[in-house]
């Protein structure tokens, strides 16, 4: 059934709420098992229990970041404003608070002479997950571009669009598949060190953007957005889960079982694994949100969230202020979850040999994730309401 898609600012959809709030959790949850395997020389896993426990976790919750896309698209593309209006409107809720926070961290964590040196040209690996603001600029700047489109499209011209993008997806296998020195590293278009890539589809050393370089990516969560808003009806709870647990269930599989691969076939199985952080890099292969595992579980997790209709007092009064600060949430988090990390670590020890066992490990990634997830939320929804000036600290 295809939505009428109109200038008037769409009515709030709970299911995306829920969503929202759950996606910033997991990305909490994901920033909880990086000491698990980032350490060391850049990369560096104690034991087997700590290798196990981090592909599960991250794993499990990988599809976050696509989560945010989807629900952005879900309820603003196409677009119900002009595109000027779009972007000042934007502009206002994302680049002020992303400013604030990003000097916040120059001084916060490394030196900030440097810090604020780098912040002219890209955020600082010390607080890598701005990252997604970077994109998700790009994509704000792409979307008055296709709106036009967006608007008309029929439903299987999309699904022509969506198959081509899924298709991109197993792109990163296939170069795994066919690269003779997995663990070779070289240099980009962009300049930033990445695993070594067999050239495909035009792609040459002189040239990174090959034929699918303009549809894969994050556009195609701005697309599965737009699909699932004008062409996914309303499904039964079984048509849910018979569509929604095979494509999670799968994507997990590819997921997991890639990182936990990649760990074994780099240490022979010996740990402590102690390597430079391309190692690192190569682990995370199919945890790429670019990856079709990942995808395959933002899939199932869209399908999930959409039978959620609950909207009574805990919805209003906790879970909605929450979701309204949830860009906020992640941008703040870090400085918070890694002392708490850190206090768990050294409570309860590490893998094995700590306190609780083989069970160490995944009670300090949910512990320091639950912790901090709950002291970022209370303290973002307070900031948020400071009159004038809450808006521009949390977005």
């Amino acid at each position: 059934m295809q939505n009428n898609i109109s200038s008037n600012t769409p009515k709030r959809e709970i299911w995306i709420d829920w969503m929202r709030v759950a996606a910033c959790f997991m990305v909490i949850l994901v920033h909880s098992t990086e000491p698990f395997y980032l350490g060391g020389n850049g990369s560096l896993i104690l034991n087997e229990a700590d290798a196990f426990w981090s592909s599960f976790f991250d794993s499990f919750v990988r599809a976050c970041v696509p989560l945010f896309i989807v629900a952005s698209s879900y309820l603003q593309f196409p677009l119900h404003y002009s595109a000027g209006e779009f972007l000042r409107r934007r502009s206002v809720r994302i680049l002020i608070p992303f400013i604030l926070w990003s000097l916040v961290y120059a001084f916060v964590w490394g030196e900030p002479v440097s810090n604020l040196k780098n912040l002219m040209l890209n955020f600082n690996y010390s607080a890598g997950h701005l990252w997604f603001v970077y994109m998700l600029i790009g994509v704000y700047m792409l979307m008055p571009l296709l709106s036009p489109w967006a608007e008309k499209v029929g439903k299987k011209e999309l699904q022509v669009y969506l198959g081509i993008w899924i298709f991109t997806t197993f792109i990163p296998l296939i170069r795994d598949w066919v690269t003779q020195e997995p663990m070779a590293f070289t240099y980009g278009p962009t300049g930033i060190p990445r695993q070594a890539l067999y050239p495909l589809w035009g792609e040459a050393s002189w040239n990174g953007y090959g034929t699918f370089y303009y549809i894969s990516g994050f556009i195609g969560y701005l697309l599965l957005g737009l699909y699932f808003r004008r062409f996914v009806g309303e499904l039964s709870w079984k048509k849910t889960l018979a569509v929604a647990l095979p494509c999670w269930l799968a994507g997990f599989a590819i997921t997991f079982g890639g990182f936990l691969r990649r760990v074994y076939e780099t240490c022979d199985g010996i740990f402590p694994a102690d390597n430079i952080i391309n190692e690192a890099v190569y682990w995370e292969t199919t945890w790429c949100n670019d990856t079709v595992g990942v995808v395959l579980m933002t899939i199932g997790w869209i399908l999930l969230f959409r039978k959620i209709k609950a909207d009574g007092t805990v919805y209003r009064k906790v879970l909605l202020p929450v979701s309204k600060a949830s860009y906020g949430m992640y941008l703040s988090h870090l400085l918070v979850l890694v002392p708490v990390c850190g206090l768990f670590r050294n409570w309860l020890g590490s893998g094995s040999e700590g306190l609780l066992g083989f069970w160490t490990t995944p009670v300090e990634i949910v512990l320091a994730a639950v912790v901090a997830f709950m002291a970022v939320a209370i303290a973002s929804v307070i900031l948020q309401k400071i009159p004038k000036i809450g808006k521009y600290i949390i977005g």
